[in-house]
């Protein structure tokens, strides 16, 4: 199979204020042909993602890895999932601390583990085992973190108005098909600021913050997490692609879903099998960036599509 490679990735759905959104969208450009990069020299799609997000995660403009959230102790917490299309080969991990780069640290623990996921201390005993670098909290945290760590700790609000707010940073993610016809996902996130400790969101839970299976096609989920979950997000997507929907109308259909059943929003990028490609969300706004040959294309706002040549963007 010769098919043409696509990439897809986002920068989270959310309230991205205007001081964020040049960098989210230079982030997401960056990323995108970072992952087009490798798919274009024959790489395959797992290569692709995995490293696509981890320029994501070594962007202080996001919440995931180097621009991670504080959690409600004062520490980080960060979830990311990894998932190959071809034989549904999966890893996770949640709750771990002082990883720059869990995508990497999730591929780990599907290449070499029997498991799915890892989680907390048991976790990261394994990352240290694997001699994957740690680095000091300082390092994946930033001031303006920290100042909105420090603003929750003043006020105290319910579950519901903290954690389905749109104004909390959110989670990053690639998908991509190559020219073998695999496609991949992978999610990964920081979380939410002043979540409490042990919180796992959707992000690396299988079905919800991404999957991927050659037969449909990969979807990467961003939003709010609980949410997510509850619809099973990223496989209720590709449920209605398996029934003839394009990856558009599966993507709205599904986040309709979401918002009139739990009342939750949020964003998502999906790619079929045949390459169709989608990136929407029903949050303010969500910083995407997809390749499909030689152009690049981009947005920020609902409704907002930017192209150029990959030459120039690269």
């Amino acid at each position: 199979m010769d098919r043409k490679p696509v990439i897809v990735v986002h920068g989270g759905a959310w309230a991205i204020p205007d001081y964020l959104a040049e960098s989210s969208t230079n982030g997401v450009k960056g990323a995108a042909c970072c992952g087009f990069s490798i798919l274009a020299q024959g790489g395959s799609s797992m290569h692709a993602v995995e490293a696509a997000v981890r320029v994501l995660e070594d962007d202080k403009a996001f919440d995931a890895g180097h621009g991670a959230v504080l959690n409600a102790d004062g520490n980080v917490e960060l979830d990311a999932i990894i998932m190959d299309g071809k034989n549904l080969a999966v890893g996770a991990v949640s709750c771990i601390k002082n990883i720059a780069n869990p995508i990497t640290f999730a591929r780990s623990v599907l290449e070499k583990t029997p498991h799915a996921m890892l989680t907390g201390e048991g976790a990261n005993a394994f990352a240290e085992k694997m001699n994957i670098p740690r680095v000091s909290t300082d390092e994946l945290v930033t001031d303006h973190s920290i100042k909105e760590w420090e603003e929750y700790q003043k006020y105290t609000q319910s579950v519901t108005n903290l954690f389905n707010s749109e104004k909390v940073h959110d989670t990053v993610g690639a998908v991509a098909i190559d020219s073998d016809g695999n496609v991949s996902c992978a999610t990964s996130t920081g979380g939410i600021t002043n979540k409490m400790v042990g919180r796992v969101g959707d992000s690396p839970i299988i079905g919800s913050g991404g999957y991927a299976d050659n037969f449909v096609g990969a979807v990467s989920t961003t939003g709010h997490g609980e949410s997510i979950m509850k619809v099973t997000l990223a496989r209720l997507v590709l449920l209605h692609m398996e029934q003839g929907k394009s990856p558009r109308d599966a993507s709205d259909q599904a986040l309709d879903y979401m918002k009139n059943k739990v009342h939750g929003r949020g964003g998502l990028i999906a790619v079929s099998k045949t390459g169709e490609w989608a990136a929407r969300f029903t949050t303010q706004r969500m910083a995407w960036a997809g390749i499909d040959g030689e152009m690049l294309y981009y947005g920020l706002n609902p409704g907002e599509q930017f192209q150029e040549s990959l030459h120039n963007a690269i």
